[in-house]
């Protein structure tokens, strides 16, 4: 095992979070006598260059060091290959992180857990998802959520979160089905009228909203959440519920498992790990230990 890891950070993470939380990590993995190296690049696509490119000469982790988004960017640098990825949640919603049982926004902690797995050689193969040649580690969102992410991301205000809460407030107001088009595992095309449709590699995502609360990380196996139509006082009375991964047991609510899943409507746009995927039609596949994490 080589002793240089690779920092890839995100400067501007959890309203600048990102930048202050490098130096403790680094703090953490010097002194367990790793060298360090910090990627940051112009933008997305330059960032994601660079760590592609410290993965392939050899770098002995890659260390995500931002939120949800920094997590899903390493993910298509490192998946499908053995070099481990540790995360240092700095962001908003972290979700990635809750997932595994890391530490959330506390760098000098995260910093320590990855040095001493990195170490020790503590790791664990999970499950990623993939669309075409994109990879996402926690849900893959679609319909009245991704919505909200929609119409929050043209918003200029208000800003940070009170801009999505806004923005569902808008959504809420003209709430209706989705008409779907669904297959499970290659099956035929289901129609199916919904409010979403959530694909779950990870439990959760927006901070903590256990969409698909059972779902497992290495079972090589989606859990599929689909809340059927609803009005938007059931909506509004089942929401608080998803929190606590409740709302599975809702009349309107249905998981599936599966390991493949095809979703087909109009005018819905996918997000994974909070990333735009692009509109439907979208295909999403289970690929079992697709990544190696450091920590429990």
């Amino acid at each position: 095992m080589t002793s240089e890891i690779t920092l890839f950070v995100n400067p501007t993470a959890g309203r600048g979070r990102g930048a202050h939380a490098a130096q403790p990590a680094a703090s953490a993995f010097r002194a367990a006598g790793f060298s360090v190296t910090t990627v940051l690049g112009e933008d997305a696509a330059d960032a994601l260059r660079r760590a592609r490119a410290a993965v392939a000469s050899g770098t002995g982790a890659l260390i995500a060091v931002g939120g949800d988004g920094m997590v899903n960017l390493a993910l298509q640098a490192v998946a499908g290959t053995r070099t481990p990825l540790g995360v240092v949640a700095v962001g908003t919603g972290n979700d990635f992180a809750r997932t595994l049982g890391l530490p959330v926004r506390d760098p000098a902690a995260a910093g320590r857990l990855a040095a001493e797995a990195l170490s020790g050689g503590v790791m664990r193969d999970v499950d990623l998802g993939r669309v075409g040649e994109r990879w996402f580690g926690t849900v893959l969102a679609s319909g009245f959520d991704s919505r909200v992410n929609d119409r929050g991301n043209r918003m200029r205000w208000p800003r940070g979160r009170f801009k999505y809460d806004a923005a569902m407030l808008v959504e809420l107001a003209g709430l209706k089905a989705i008409p779907y088009k669904v297959s499970f595992d290659d099956g035929p095309l289901e129609t199916v009228e919904a409010t979403l449709i959530a694909v779950g590699n990870g439990t959760s995502y927006g901070g903590g909203m256990r969409m698909c609360a059972g779902a497992e990380l290495d079972d090589g196996l989606f859990d599929v959440t689909v809340v059927g139509a609803c009005s938007r006082t059931e909506l509004i009375k089942v929401f608080p519920r998803v929190y606590r991964g409740t709302h599975l047991s809702h009349r309107v609510v249905t998981v599936h498992r599966v390991r493949k899943v095809q979703l087909e409507a109009a005018d819905v746009t996918g997000y994974a790990d909070g990333e735009p995927l692009g509109a439907l039609p979208l295909t999403a596949e289970c690929v079992p230990g697709a990544v190696r994490v450091l920590g429990r």
